[in-house]
């Protein structure tokens, strides 16, 4: 098959099923470590063309309060105007603006990624991990993505300086997805 593959019987409306998808991210901490940590409060939608991928569509919305890293006081940090600063800008977006297939199963989702009221296009490759009926009748796609932003770019810049040298936490953030979407019946 060539990159020009269609997928004809995915065409569609979608909404994510948040249960099944998890939206997260990791940041080198102290130089020495990663810590991970995802969103559990989004929604988001696609338009999917089967025959012309490049018509399809996503946008997400995620509340930048549900930050989840395990650690209370380091999420309360993230959420603080050092960081998220939620109080004044509760929602993450990302518009996407292009989608391009570049192989049998995989996209690249081009979009405007919207940060503390910054605005940025990212690019993210996608891999499409398949379709499924599942035991209640809904058809499901699933697909899996990582890109890799600088957060100093949404204005994100706070951080510590090490006694040993570096800093407390990476200016480069890795964003992964794992999404399950749902097809309008």
């Amino acid at each position: 098959m060539t990159a020009q593959t269609s997928y004809p019987t995915l065409t569609g409306e979608y909404t994510l099923d948040p249960t099944h998808t998890r939206i997260g991210f990791v940041a080198r901490h102290a130089m020495v470590t990663k810590v991970r940590g995802s969103f559990n409060e989004f929604s988001g939608t696609a338009r999917i063309d089967g025959e012309n991928p490049a018509k399809s569509s996503v946008t997400v919305a995620i509340k930048a309060d549900s930050i989840d890293t395990r650690n209370a006081d380091r999420d309360a940090h993230l959420r603080s105007n050092d960081f998220l600063s939620m109080d004044e800008h509760p929602e993450i977006t990302f518009v996407s603006t292009a989608i391009e297939q570049t192989g049998e199963t995989s996209f690249d989702v081009t979009g405007d990624l919207t940060i503390r009221g910054i605005t940025k296009p990212v690019t993210i490759p996608f891999e499409f991990e398949g379709a499924a009926q599942d035991p209640f009748g809904n058809a499901r796609i699933g697909f899996e993505g990582s890109t890799t932003i600088n957060r100093k770019d949404f204005g994100v810049t706070w951080n510590a300086a090490l006694e040993t040298g570096g800093v407390l936490v990476s200016d480069k953030v890795t964003l992964e997805f794992e999404v399950s979407a749902i097809k309008a019946a």
